[in-house]
């Protein structure tokens, strides 16, 4: 099988009667879901759940099996082993790379240099960390079955000598204007995913850059618009249309999939949107309620933001961001233990203090519970 040629962009000859409705539909739906997530006055801090929710998501579409439950646990201290902590510590490292990728458009735009330190962040101390993280591959690669040579490889990506043409083609396409941004966000995940330009990672990669991409086009007031839930849920038909660009050069098949896509998972993470800003707004009146603590919101934000903590950690965390005595935020953490609010997980041993959880959030990330 001979190397990949990719498409130049833009693409010349879309099907406009298939793809515009479904243009006006997603562009409708994804313009509903911002304006609930401009409606959140800390979206980093009351939407962290989501992310983590992502990052399982888009890390599951690669093989790992860790839930977000056990991600919290771990980043809480309790220590998973073998397999269960590689797939964490992967899932650990895509959500750091969405916060970088956050920062770092605050000031720039998104830029080759910029993918390869994302993606020496994603493979850090993980599986594949021997594929040169954060460097675009100098081998042609291939893929199929384990064991397989490249004649029976079902996709092989380019030359790596043309590569950097290719690459830097991509970049360009990115700083224009297309038909239209989601079109555009369509073609830049699948033309990277086809570059498959690291020896690892490349999906991931090509996923992060679907928020942040529309981050930068001012589609979306935050780089918080998460897609791998549909592309789990549709995980074969997702791979199909990849493949139908390389085999067949159905453009119109995949972005027909990624408008959809959009769609639907627009109208869903809207919904949860709602229900975790409502349970802020809820728990906001019971913290107080319960405490009659003036650290009401910042109690508030430290749960939200780590729904799974040790004690000690979240007092800390208080004692420094916000000057609130060490003491005295166990005391209202037992308050809401208590309350029914937290939930223990491990009690507090000798020097070893308890940790807590905050199951409604979780439920709500985990898609398990809507208000």
């Amino acid at each position: 099988m001979q190397p990949y040629t990719p498409d130049v962009l833009p693409l010349q000859a879309l099907d406009h009667a298939l793809l515009l409705p479904l243009v006006g539909r997603a562009n409708a739906a994804l313009a509903r879901y911002d304006g609930l997530l401009a409606g959140i006055p800390n979206p980093a801090v009351m939407l962290s759940p989501l992310t983590t929710q992502e990052a399982v998501l888009s890390s599951k579409i690669e093989g790992t099996q860790a839930t977000v439950d056990e991600v919290l646990e771990q980043e809480a201290g309790l220590l998973k082993e073998g397999e269960k902590y590689k797939d964490i510590q992967e899932i650990s490292n895509y959500r750091l790379a969405l916060f970088q990728a956050r920062k770092y458009l605050e000031a720039y735009p998104i830029r080759l240099g910029f993918i390869r330190e994302l993606h020496r962040t994603l493979m850090d101390s993980v599986r594949g960390q021997d594929k040169t993280p954060g460097e675009f591959r100098l081998d042609q690669n291939w893929i199929g079955k384990i064991g397989c040579t490249i004649e029976q490889a079902t996709f092989v990506p380019p030359n790596p000598l043309q590569l950097p043409d290719y690459l830097r083609a991509w970049e360009q396409y990115m700083d224009s204007d297309d038909l239209d941004f989601l079109i555009q966000t369509a073609v830049v995940h699948a033309q990277f995913e086809l570059l498959h330009p690291f020896k690892d990672g490349n999906g991931r990669i090509g996923r992060i850059l679907i928020p942040l991409f529309l981050y930068q086009k001012k589609v979306l007031s935050q780089p918080m618009f998460y897609l791998s839930e549909y592309l789990e849920n549709h995980r074969d038909e997702y791979y199909e249309r990849l493949k139908g660009i390389s085999a067949a050069g159905d453009w119109n098949g995949w972005i027909a999939y990624f408008l959809r896509a959009i769609t639907e998972q627009a109208g869903q993470n809207g919904t949860r949107v709602v229900a975790i800003k409502a349970l802020y707004e809820e728990m906001k009146g019971v913290i107080h309620e319960t405490t009659r603590s003036q650290y009401t919101v910042h109690l508030l934000d430290a749960i939200f933001s780590k729904p799974i903590f040790k004690t000690s950690d979240l007092a800390q965390k208080l004692s420094e961001d916000h000057g609130i005595h060490e003491k005295t935020a166990p005391a209202l953490l037992r308050q809401l233990r208590d309350a029914g609010v937290l939930k223990e997980l491990q009690a507090g041993s000798g020097r070893r203090s308890a940790t807590l959880c905050f199951p409604r959030l979780i439920n709500l990330a985990e898609g398990r519970q809507v208000l």
